[in-house]
């Protein structure tokens, strides 16, 4: 199956590979795969985590197969399945699922965001919902999957205190992050880094509605230096909001960052275009401050109290 289609950038679209687990289907962005495999036995890992299998060795490189079955509370299957080989987070990981029913090219404003009684408590791993000929396709988070298998793959609060001592900084920053988990860890980081004006919004319409108000006040350079995006995202996505800004005569000064799970070869290249001033990998945190330290022209060990910093903009 073609898993290479490409989209125009910034539509606001993505394409959803669909599959099923038994009599359940489920949905992946095809940004994440890299291509799938009929199953093929595994070699077992000693004291593994019982979501993986064990590893195998396509073409040279050796990937950790996930029993997706298993992640979420489902028995085995009996049948062999097929392999889904993903890219994202910098790993490759082979999920096995049943079968592959087909790609869907869908808006992320069709996507359903799950409410507090699916995804509760942050232990859900669905990120969205999305109907399709009256079928309910449930969109998986991957990234939580992978990371609850293995936490030190997400982020690093290490990271921040390589950086070591910080001062507090209350430069404006707006963030459109759906994850609430993910919102949480990245607001932390942030404030752990001395960066204290954030403004958090679930997806990038959210952000965009609040950019448009700054606009329309005169406040822009008040209230956002700069933005940082996620790409997946329901209602509006991150390459739409880049998009929206840098087309924008009185928004396209404020820096972009891009902070992804799906910072690829190919998405930097769609990011590039669409001028994004930073990408980064979702376990980037600490370059993730980094590069706003660059954009917002903050020096990180200096002692500018915010208003000298604000008078030297």
């Amino acid at each position: 199956m073609d898993t290479n289609i490409l989209l125009e950038n910034g539509t606001n679209e993505l394409e959803v590979l669909e599959f099923t687990l038994g009599d359940n289907h489920y949905g992946i962005n095809v940004a994440k795969i890299r291509e799938i495999l009929s199953y093929q036995p595994v070699t077992p890992i000693p004291n593994p985590h019982p979501f993986v299998e064990g590893i195998f060795m396509p073409r040279d490189t050796m990937i950790t197969v996930v029993n997706l079955r298993r992640s979420l509370g489902l028995n085995d299957s009996e049948e062999d399945g097929l392999f889904i080989i993903t890219n994202f987070n910098k790993l490759n990981i082979a999920f096995h699922v049943d079968t592959v029913i087909g790609i869907h090219r869908v808006s992320w404003a069709e996507i359903i965001k799950p409410d507090h009684s699916i995804n509760a408590n942050e232990k859900g791993v669905s990120t969205g919902v999305i109907k399709i000929d009256e079928k309910l396709i449930v969109i998986l988070d991957f990234e939580k999957i992978v990371t609850d298998i293995s936490p030190e793959t997400g982020l690093k609060v290490s990271d921040i205190e390589q950086l070591g001592e910080r001062n507090r900084c209350d430069m404006p920053i707006v963030i459109a992050e759906d994850s609430p988990m993910l919102s949480k860890m990245i607001t932390d980081f942030l404030k752990k880094a001395g960066y204290t004006n954030l403004n958090v919004n679930g997806n990038g319409k959210e952000a965009w509605d609040k950019l448009l108000q700054y606009k329309a006040d005169g406040t822009i350079d008040k209230f956002a230096k700069c933005v940082i995006t996620d790409i997946e995202m329901p209602v509006m996505d991150g390459h739409r909001l880049t998009k929206l800004i840098k087309d924008d005569d009185e928004l396209k000064h404020v820096p972009v960052v891009i902070f992804s799970s799906l910072v690829n070869d190919e998405m930097r290249r769609k990011g590039e275009q669409l001028g994004a001033d930073a990408q980064l990998s979702k376990p980037e945190i600490g370059q993730l401050v980094q590069a706003i330290d660059r954009l917002i022209k903050i020096a990180p060990s200096s002692a500018q109290e915010p208003a000298a910093v604000a008078a030297a903009e």
